[in-house]
């Protein structure tokens, strides 16, 4: 067993939960579950895992990740990040509990490649494979960035390696779950692409030797520097297909047509059309204070 401590953030995840616990029982020596509130049986199957259960009303998920990191009391060597809907696989188990112990106190961070499963099949195209993330650092050496959406970790201090081991994103949740949920995310979005344009809130500031996932920055910068800055309405379709063609997504069968169709093209429809919206709304104000404001009410989000 590792010397690693486990950060898992819920709310109604019963479906999951001992799921993600079970991949993660061989590896981790502590588990922690930030829970903001769930009213399903979430809560009783962490405690069944002998998993560490704390509660904090939800706001965004950098500040609940934060809230629980400054809070879990971390006495491990190592933290990791999960998402209750992820499982580590036989594979990477075996990876971090041979490998972790072998780094030095140069490295401060891991990567991890990320598969996501989607209607029972493992989305392999359309630039999805591998999604190189930064899930393990160094206790004291990491922490998530402070964003609305888009969240990653981030280390300093040291270097980061990648595990080849098997990491899936396999929500059991259907259509409708998908749906909704990435309607959340796109709100949350939007709030992020206005932060990003005015200035509305004040971050976090980063150590200036931070490091992480190469590939997560290389996306990020693409996104901010290019593709926000064309018009919605085509940089959308053209995102769609690049990934459905160039990016071959097609080879993914049906379940890959609804996928890329939905996350490639829907939502990336739905995010820049909310910042429209939202910027017609408060088009008439000038101070920062009276637009948080007014973005708190139209969005329900306390910012």
């Amino acid at each position: 067993m590792a010397d690693l401590t486990i950060l898992i953030l819920t709310f109604n995840e019963e479906k999951h939960i001992g799921r993600a616990l079970e991949s993660v029982a061989p590896i981790a020596r502590r588990v922690v579950i930030i829970d903001s509130g769930s009213t399903d049986r979430t809560v009783e199957i962490a405690k069944q895992f002998g998993a560490v259960v704390l509660s904090n009303p939800f706001v965004n998920h950098a500040q609940q990740f934060q809230w629980g990191l400054e809070r879990a009391g971390v006495d491990t060597k190592w933290l990791m990040r999960l998402d209750a809907d992820e499982i580590i696989e036989p594979d990477l188990q075996q990876e971090i509990e041979r490998e972790l112990p072998k780094l030095g106190d140069d490295v401060a961070g891991v990567n991890l490649k990320r598969k996501h499963i989607f209607l029972g099949r493992w989305i392999r195209h359309g630039g999805r494979y591998p999604l190189i993330l930064l899930r393990i650092c160094r206790t004291g050496q990491g922490r998530v960035e402070d964003r609305w959406m888009d969240e990653h970790m981030i280390v300093w201090g040291g270097r980061v390696v990648t595990f080849n081991g098997g990491f899936a994103d396999h929500n059991l949740g259907d259509l409708t779950y998908f749906t909704t949920k990435h309607n959340r995310y796109a709100t949350l979005e939007a709030i992020e692409i206005l932060n990003r344009k005015l200035g509305l809130f004040v971050r976090v500031e980063e150590h200036e030797d931070v490091g992480g996932s190469r590939q997560a920055a290389v996306k990020r910068f693409v996104k901010e520097k290019i593709y926000n800055k064309i018009p919605f309405q085509i940089s959308t379709l053209a995102y769609f297909l690049y990934r459905y063609f160039l990016q071959l997504g097609f080879l993914d069968g049906r379940p890959g047509v609804i996928y890329h169709g939905l996350q490639g093209f829907w939502y990336r429809f739905l995010v820049g059309a909310k910042v429209v919206e939202l910027e017609m709304a408060i088009a008439h104000l000038k101070e920062p204070d009276a637009i948080r404001a007014e973005l708190s009410r139209l969005t329900g989000h306390k910012l």
